[in-house]
């Protein structure tokens, strides 16, 4: 069960149909996030809204600008190669990932941050859009470890200007996930 929130118009709608086919066998449209979640009949809160025109800080930085919420609530998925193998971080918008950090956590010798394009092309989303929800293949995902206290962040929901609220233990049972401090506070 989830709920539709869409700022741009200021109101809020139920609906259950999100990510299931119609009679033709298609999809309604929803990303492999959402049909992810869905399949999994997880609770989630759907967020959509329009990106502003000029983003200096990137999407994350961006929608908590525009939705005006906490940034320490809204998490940024960054893909990563851990000793080559991609893996996933999950950190605060206002953060910055640790290589180290993330290389500990998975228990790897060295992280770097992966190529754009490969990055698209793995997930099967775009830059600024990727879920950790609904990838192409489950890679080991780490999520830091602020996320444990709060009651609900907010991710990508597949695509720019969607985005998902779900408690912090039901991502991490979706993605297999740790917990662990990979993130670094921006400067």
């Amino acid at each position: 069960m989830y709920r539709r929130i869409i700022p741009i118009h200021c109101h809020t709608h139920y609906a259950g149909n999100v990510g299931k086919k119609n009679k033709t066998g298609h999809s309604s449209g929803a990303t492999a996030a959402l049909q992810a979640l869905n399949a999994a009949g997880a609770e989630y809160e759907l967020i959509e809204y329009e990106h502003s025109d000029v983003m200096e800080h990137g999407f994350a930085l961006d929608t908590v600008a525009v939705l005006g919420l906490d940034p320490n609530t809204v998490f940024k998925t960054l893909m990563v190669e851990a000793d080559g193998a991609p893996a996933v971080g999950i950190v605060p918008a206002n953060h910055h990932l640790n290589l180290k950090s993330i290389a500990k956590a998975l228990g790897a010798k060295h992280a770097s941050m992966m190529d754009p394009t490969k990055a698209e092309r793995i997930t099967g989303y775009i830059k600024g859009g990727i879920s950790p929800l609904g990838q192409r293949k489950l890679y080991p995902t780490v999520i830091d470890s602020a996320a444990e206290a709060l009651p609900q962040m907010i991710i990508s929901g597949g695509k720019r200007s969607l985005s998902v609220k779900i408690m912090p233990t039901t991502l991490a049972h979706l993605t297999h996930a740790t917990f662990a401090p990979i993130a670094t506070e921006s400067r």
